[in-house]
């Protein structure tokens, strides 16, 4: 018998998804045998599990392995940014940012808030997406007076609308931080590296991109909470495609994090393995995670705390039936922990987006909970960081 079985027969069962026929699927003949190992069990460390009753602790193992699998190595940071330039567009204050992490080149990043705020604004890390164009980072979400060129407006049109959702949400009265993170634009390693090379040789160094764009992301957190015109109890994280991505790792590992919204990034460890891992970057992977969390429960981590995740029905990156299979899961998630209020999903007809109706009913969900009378309560005990 396999280690994992031991493991899991002294850890108990737990209620078993049922095994289904297997049809077309990338793994052809090894498609129900591989399905098996993700259906005839709970992961391991799966809140789901009878076994766990207290959300706060399960909470700790289940961080402290994602954390482990992640393989972020440890670097101390000091949150100094360099202001390279000051001005008013949009009827916005802006800074256009650099800082310098650990490793690889300096970061560009945008701070936005509306002109003439006083005081402490709530405060949102805008996150970017992929789009299969690493040469833009902060660019693709955000608009300055440099008129962008027409790949990018494309590029907002299909996926935004037409807007540039960092401004249109900035304009509500948030502070907004948008940066470039590893791989894209000015964090991009060497031109335009092939992912499965860059990927590769991460996991050669003892590291995960996964766990880089978690230290990328929770670095430039860290430069948020430090500026006296935000903040820190009121923080929120949100994005589209990779985006959503890193909105979910964020949102589960951080508990500054008090409002997520991943949009058009949420399915299963079935479903990418299954039917859709062609579409995927490799961003996504965490070898052996799917062993003791499915993916939607990395996000579940941060239960009881609000999560809103926006789907779109024909999305191309995932199956319409494995989103509602995650959004299932998240329920449980949410009810388990008594706070089934606190997570919302919503189903939107179109593909692969976030546009001007979605970005609406997310930006109502967040002046829910980010602009009530005196703010939210202050976060509970420390931040995770990158390793316990």
């Amino acid at each position: 018998m396999l280690a994992g079985a031991d493991v899991r027969a002294a850890e108990g069962p737990g209620p078993a998804r049922p095994v289904e026929a297997v049809g077309d699927n990338l793994l052809g003949a090894y498609g129900a045998w591989a399905s098996s190992l993700l259906t005839q069990r709970l992961p391991l460390l799966s809140y789901r599990n009878p076994q766990h009753q207290s959300i706060e602790d399960w909470r700790k193992p289940a961080t402290d392995k994602t954390l482990e699998l992640l393989c972020i190595p440890d670097m101390p940071w000091k949150p100094e940014a360099k202001v390279e330039k000051q001005f008013e567009f949009d009827g916005l204050s802006m800074e256009v940012l650099s800082w310098q992490l650990p490793y690889g080149p300096r970061t560009q990043a945008l701070f936005m808030k509306p002109a003439g705020a006083k005081g402490r604004l709530p405060a949102v890390l805008a996150l970017h997406d992929h789009g299969g164009i690493k040469v833009w980072g902060v660019r693709k979400i955000a608009r300055t007076p440099e008129r962008p060129d027409a790949a990018i407006r494309e590029h907002q049109a299909t996926y935004y609308g037409g807007m540039a959702w960092a401004n249109e949400i900035a304009k509500r009265g948030y502070a907004v931080l948008v940066h470039d993170v590893i791989g894209f634009a000015s964090r991009q390693p060497k031109g335009d590296m092939p992912e499965d090379i860059m990927e590769k040789s991460l996991i050669c160094a003892g590291t995960t991109w996964a766990g880089l764009m978690v230290y990328d992301d929770q670095r430039a957190l860290d430069y948020l909470c430090s500026r006296p015109d935000v903040d820190a109890s009121r923080l929120a994280c949100g994005g589209l495609s990779v985006g959503g991505l890193r909105a979910v790792m964020l949102g589960g590992l951080d508990r500054r994090i008090r409002a997520a919204f991943p949009v058009g990034w949420m399915t299963t460890w079935r479903d990418v393995m299954l039917y859709k891992a062609q579409t995927h970057t490799w961003m996504l992977y965490v070898p052996g995670l799917p062993k003791y969390l499915d993916y939607p429960e990395i996000l579940g981590l941060r239960a009881p705390l609000p999560a809103l995740v926006l789907n779109n029905t024909e999305d191309p990156l995932f199956t319409l039936k494995e989103m509602k299979a995650a959004d299932g899961i998240l329920r449980e998630v949410y009810q388990k922990a008594g706070a089934p209020e606190n997570y919302k999903c919503t189903f939107y007809p179109g593909g692969h987006k976030f546009d001007a109706a979605m970005q609406k009913d997310a930006f109502a969900w967040l002046d829910g909970i980010m602009k009530p009378a005196g703010g939210p309560p202050p976060a509970k005990g420390e931040p995770v960081r990158s390793r316990p």
